[in-house]
């Protein structure tokens, strides 16, 4: 019997299942990762290699280098999430994995493993757009958070508002225009002279700063447009060094990334309550590496508690990638029978949900 065949049986199988047992893998940009979780939100086991030491002798991810260490790791960080988890590889009713966006040679090593498990175990493969596994850790991390909500995604390669009507169904309410807000913290703290990843860098600097020591633009473009821009603020602190360091003039590195991270701080948190006044909600989530920083989460609580929305982000932990967040989202795409065939492959540039396409086949 051909395998979508099985896998066609195993899945009407499951839904009589009172636990369902789902392997996630993410290896999307720098970090190796696999984690057991049950029912989509009981995590066992959540392992995560990271690979941040590697590339800060290079400022930024190397994607070659990326590739290789995935390939080193994947089957270890398997074996070390099922170990932990207390589950055997028969016990598993799911393979989930990120197929993008993303580096495509670190994609690859996540999906090329993902298939050949699902095709050995004859096991349902589910195709995960690494932008709804960072929405999905909110599901994680608060267990009676439910659809509808609207999501702030913010990372190093994603700025995007998104309106969760449903698991698995979502609209875009606005994006980045230009640079992410991640890509721009790494920008200028690279300027600044502080080490990769920026973001973590300049929030940990920017408390001893002055946020109101410069004033950086901030881009709230027309009407009720809710795109985001970073480019202009991250040239505009970058031509504000390059006059200080003509003029041979000192300045307070502190002052100058607690000010940048308030100009982000302000557009993000102004942009994300319009948006949520205007669609009617009563629900805020945020969610990607960005949604640690110590400032949004604070001015975002602040902003939330006096217009009277509720709001939820993960720990850190789950901020970052990880593969708990990936079968997470696998769990409310399997429930709904959309898996994928062998056939799936990576896209490192395009998302399902900002383009508006079906999450799974």
């Amino acid at each position: 019997m051909a395998y979508f065949d099985d896998v066609k049986e195993r899945l009407e199988a499951l839904r009589h299942k009172d636990e369902i047992i789902i392997l996630g893998i993410e290896t999307s940009c720098d970090e190796t990762s696999a984690a057991v979780v049950k029912n989509g939100r009981m995590v066992l086991s959540n392992k995560i290699s990271s690979q941040v030491g590697l590339h800060r002798q290079y400022g930024g991810v190397v994607p070659e280098i990326a590739s290789r260490k995935h390939v080193e790791v994947i089957s270890p960080i398997i074996d070390q999430a099922l170990e932990e988890a207390g589950v055997g590889i028969n016990d598993l009713d799911c393979i989930a994995v990120t197929f993008g966006p993303g580096l495509v040679g670190a994609l690859l090593v996540g999906l090329s493993v993902a298939k050949a498990l699902a095709y050995a175990l004859r096991l349902p493969l589910v195709g995960v757009d690494h932008i709804e596994g960072h929405i999905s850790a909110n599901y994680i991390a608060h267990p009676q958070l439910e659809p509808p909500f609207l999501c702030l995604v913010v990372s190093g390669g994603h700025t995007h508002l998104i309106w969760v009507k449903d698991y698995g169904e979502y609209a875009l309410i606005g994006q980045t225009r230009d640079d992410a807000a991640g890509e721009a913290y790494d920008k200028v703290a690279r300027a600044l002279g502080l080490s990769y990843p920026g973001g973590p860098a300049i929030d940990s600097i920017a408390r001893q700063g002055n946020p109101e020591a410069v004033q950086f633009p901030r881009a709230y473009m027309e009407g009720d447009n809710f795109d985001f821009s970073f480019s202009g603020l991250k040239t505009a602190v970058l031509n504000y060094l390059n006059t200080l360091e003509q003029r041979d003039q000192s300045y307070s590195i502190a002052d100058i990334a607690a000010s940048f991270q308030q100009a982000v701080v302000d557009v993000l948190v102004d942009k994300t309550i319009a948006a949520a006044q205007k669609i009617g909600t009563t629900k805020i989530a945020l969610a990607g590496g960005v949604a640690a920083n110590s400032s949004l989460r604070e001015r975002m609580r602040q902003k939330a508690q006096e217009c009277g929305f509720e709001l939820y982000y993960p720990p850190p932990v789950l901020c970052t990638d990880n593969a708990a967040m990936i079968a997470c989202a696998a769990y409310y795409n399997l429930m709904k029978g959309k898996i994928h065939d062998l056939f799936l492959t990576v896209e490192p540039s395009f998302s399902n949900i900002v383009n508006g396409h079906a999450q799974c086949g």
